[in-house]
């Protein structure tokens, strides 16, 4: 059924404002980011680049930058492979055992995450993992697992089986299958997996408190201890750039998926 342009209109001034309501308190952080004043105020009074030049060129927050890229970018890539793999794992399961499989690979994304920063860190204490690179990334991954194995299963559900079939009639083995017919199908879901698990890592600040240290911080961890120790406006950059940063990633990879879409038969 055709929709008429008068409720086109309407709904479209509706997304325009839910969308005005989401990201209204996020922009509120970028005139802040240029405060003149060593405090964080809005209205901003004055106009100064130094907040910017604080974050590049304090160590702290460098650092912890660049900790938080590693550890993401390592999170990122162990969850999509682990997470594709279970994904497949379950379509190919009774209907049965892959529920209840599923619901608890899922757990982590319903369980407060105090609750599972307590587990984590009491099992990081007996085995030395508290403060280190490892220990980071394995806890992320398990918070970041449950949106790749979404995203991969959501494009699994619409994947016709069919074409593996067809390959495997015509002398495919399962490897060149997997390869030529299915991973090109399901990319786009691994992608968007890959993107959710990196964001849900650079992110993380629950569990990261409980198993930082003093020499391995995260750039979550960092905000958090200037926001309770002295309110420094660099918070306030820190979130423009990352803004800024997560903007173009998510519109790229949009447009990405948009072109792709468009480009099949």
């Amino acid at each position: 059924m055709e929709m008429k342009p008068l409720t086109r209109v309407i709904l479209g001034l509706v997304c325009l404002l839910v969308a005005i309501w989401l990201v209204a308190p996020t922009l509120v952080v970028v005139p802040m980011s240029f405060n003149e004043n060593k405090s964080l105020a809005f209205p901003p009074q004055g106009f100064s680049w130094q907040w910017y030049q604080n974050f590049f060129t304090n160590p702290d927050w460098s650092s912890s930058f660049l900790n938080s890229l590693k550890v993401a970018s390592v999170v990122a890539v162990l969850a999509t492979v682990l997470g594709t793999l279970a994904a497949f794992g379950l379509d190919r399961m009774k209907a049965g055992p892959a529920t209840l499989l599923r619901m608890l690979m899922l757990t982590p994304m319903v369980v407060p995450g105090v609750v599972l920063a307590i587990g984590i860190y009491a099992v990081y204490l007996d085995t030395h993992l508290v403060g280190t690179l490892l220990g980071f990334v394995l806890a992320h991954t398990v918070l970041a697992l449950p949106f790749v194995l979404i995203a991969v299963s959501a494009s699994l559900e619409v994947f016709d089986r069919r074409l593996e079939t067809a390959a495997a009639s015509l002398g495919a083995g399962a490897l060149t299958t997997f390869r030529t017919v299915t991973l090109p199908l399901i990319l786009p879901g691994m992608l968007s997996g890959l993107l959710f698990a990196f964001a849900t890592s650079f992110d993380e600040i629950v569990v990261s408190l409980f198993i930082t240290n003093p020499y391995l911080k995260t750039l979550p961890v960092q905000i958090f201890s200037s926001i309770t120790r002295d309110a420094d406006p660099t918070v306030a950059a820190v979130g423009t750039i990352l803004l800024l940063a997560t903007t173009i990633l998510i519109g790229g990879g949009m447009l990405l998926l948009g072109h792709e879409r468009k480009g099949r038969p």
